[in-house]
């Protein structure tokens, strides 16, 4: 992705809706100007040439294990709105954190087809972070909060389902831009365990409203 215009058409339809939430996002922060939609696109389309260079050759009708990723990259977003729109400072930052373990908890479209990971692993199509973070989450969660774990049990769904989903959208839509930051740099600062206890925290300050809504 040599081109400086890179334009939003060559981007998937999920990519491109990406693409149009992110902006419209930086702009209510005050984070981004009119022309931050071609650098974003210039961001995403280096990433998937950058990850190609490591992903494996899979064969499978799984959506999630087709060459391109089927979901949206909201790590590098994220790092593109904490950059303030600079495009070049957002690939370099990239770059330099993927080298770093940390990047495979926190940029999930990191370890899409990844030669990094066994082939096992790959051909599943089960991220490392459901069976990594997410397992301890639940398993903390028994010993931390069991009201809540019983809640979940009730309900039908895993908590892991819903750390999944915070963890993969880097809790956009569930978290302030503020603390979405905070969450980013404590995780590459103090390790990704943190990335647990995070989530814990969350559904102890959500307890009451879980142990409502169950009641109902």
């Amino acid at each position: 992705a040599m081109d400086a215009d890179v334009k939003k058409e060559n981007l998937s339809s999920v990519q491109q809706l990406g693409v149009e939430m992110t902006v419209r996002y930086g702009k209510y922060l005050n984070l981004l100007k009119e022309d931050a939609e071609n650098g974003l696109c210039f961001v995403l389309m280096n990433c998937e040439e950058f990850l190609k260079q490591q992903q494996r050759t899979v064969v499978s009708s799984l959506c999630c294990l087709q060459e391109h990723y089927a979901g949206y990259d909201w790590f590098a977003s994220s790092m593109f709105l904490i950059m303030s729109g600079d495009r070049e400072r957002t690939l370099t930052f990239l770059q330099q954190f993927s080298r770093l373990l940390v990047s495979a908890f926190l940029w999930l479209r990191r370890l899409h087809l990844s030669m990094h990971l066994p082939v096992a692993t790959v051909e599943y199509g089960i991220h490392p972070v459901y069976f990594c973070s997410a397992h301890h989450i639940e398993m903390l969660l028994k010993a931390e909060l069991p009201l809540v774990c019983s809640a979940f049990h009730m309900s039908g769904f895993t908590p892991s389902q819903i750390c999944l989903q915070w963890i993969t959208q880097c809790f956009w839509n569930y978290m302030d831009w503020s603390e979405i930051c905070h969450y980013i740099a404590i995780c590459i600062l103090l390790g990704p365990d943190y990335q647990i206890y995070i989530c814990i925290s969350l559904f102890r300050h959500l307890q009451q409203d879980i142990l409502k809504h169950t009641e109902a």
